[in-house]
């Protein structure tokens, strides 16, 4: 080795200063390369977690990134311009009065509050079944959510002249758009977004939870065989699957009572479709709280409102509110229960809801659900009156 190493010396001292650089140049480096010695593979247990923190690393800029996008759609809703309502000598007279009489100034609102119009449909009926009015102030953090009974009395015309008399019917008669407009009469504002669930989405979701314990207020037990339904639980906190929860929020009247139809048929609950509607609240509520303590299910969360929601919110609208909602505490929900008549007989429709009007006003400006900053006034509600309702004490 030594003799082959003194006869390359020799060859290279012989040769031309330029072609002997570039021989050692050439020749020196990779014999140093060759004599370097070799690093020791890495052990199976370094490898992974080689890998895992490559995964890691790759996961955290992912969700920055995604965090990032997120927040650059999460932009506050542009609500258009509110006109002031007519004056009522304009409506009787048909002669708009001169500009400095009419042009009443728009009322103000507060600052990023909105309002909702939440609702779900009857699988069997296509009637509207489920309706809250939501108003949700963005700055304050709170919520206030009245429901309104399905059965509230209206005067409805669908487009082919039928007169209907029940405020779920507005929807299938008429359409959405309709029916945000008669509940703007109702409560004096206008509605600025709906979200509209099927059964469907409703049992998804709360499946997609893990179902909830909730606490069944009454006794339900209903048959109806023709819709294949059959509600029975009894009271008391209890474990409810999806199927199990739209159920509960159903149950209206229970099918046990003595004698044969219809007179087996009476309310399950003692305040009729107001004790109903508050379970609606109520187990809503809990589904709510379930879902937002579980972020990481917010994938098949979206998947279920796209594949089962209807509702005019964009997809900035929608990353906003949920901007908001993923740090908002629960404890600054009001809920409540429009006040009236169920038993009214109107126009040959039994059983309608006329509204005490001095009452709803009342709960409107008192509960949260009024969106401006000052109060609503009487004239700006537009309630369906028989003028049989009967009137608490």
């Amino acid at each position: 080795m030594s003799e082959r190493l003194i006869g390359y010396n020799a060859v290279i001292a012989i040769r031309p200063r330029t072609e002997r650089a570039a021989l050692e140049k050439g020749v020196f480096p990779m014999a140093k390369r060759l004599m370097k010695p070799q690093k020791a593979p890495l052990s199976t247990g370094r490898r992974v977690a080689s890998v895992l923190f490559t995964i890691l690393v790759a996961l955290s800029v992912l969700i920055v990134l995604l965090y990032a996008a997120f927040r650059l759609l999460a932009r506050p809703p542009e609500l258009s311009q509110e006109s002031p309502p007519p004056t009522e000598s304009a409506g009787q007279s048909g002669i708009s009065p001169a500009p400095d009489e009419s042009a009443a100034p728009a009322r103000q609102r507060k600052e990023y509050t909105y309002t909702f119009l939440l609702c779900a449909s009857d699988q069997a009926s296509g009637n509207v079944d489920t309706m809250i009015v939501a108003t949700y102030d963005t700055v304050a953090q709170h919520i206030a959510m009245v429901s309104l009974p399905r059965d509230t009395l209206v005067e409805g015309l669908s487009p082919s002249g039928k007169h209907y008399h029940k405020l779920c019917g507005v929807y299938p008669y008429n359409g959405i758009e309709a029916l945000k407009e008669e509940v703007r009469k109702i409560v004096g504002f206008p509605i600025d977004f709906y979200v509209k669930v099927n059964t469907r989405g409703f049992i998804r979701l709360v499946d997609a939870v893990g179902g909830v314990n909730f606490n069944v207020p009454v006794h339900m037990s209903y048959d109806d065989p023709a819709q294949d339904l059959h509600i029975h639980f009894e009271p008391g906190m209890q474990y409810l699957s999806g199927s199990d929860a739209l159920k509960v929020v159903r149950c209206r009247k229970n099918s046990d009572g003595p004698g044969v139809y219809p007179h087996n048929i009476y309310d399950a609950y003692p305040d009729a479709d107001i004790g109903r509607t508050r379970t609606q609240r109520e187990l809503i509520m809990a589904v709510l709280k379930k879902a937002i303590s579980q972020p990481l299910n917010l994938p098949t969360y979206y998947d279920i409102f796209m594949e089962n929601v209807e509702t005019d919110l964009t997809i900035t609208d929608l990353a906003f509110f949920a901007d908001k909602g993923l740090s908002f505490d629960f404890s600054n929900v009001s809920t409540d229960s429009l006040p009236g008549d169920g038993s009214v007989s109107y126009k040959g429709w039994d059983w309608c809801y006329e509204l005490y009007p001095d009452q709803v006003l009342d709960i409107v400006n008192t509960s949260g659900l009024n969106p401006y900053d000052t109060d609503i006034t009487a004239d700006m509600l537009d309630i369906t009156q028989s003028g049989t309702a009967k009137r608490p004490d």
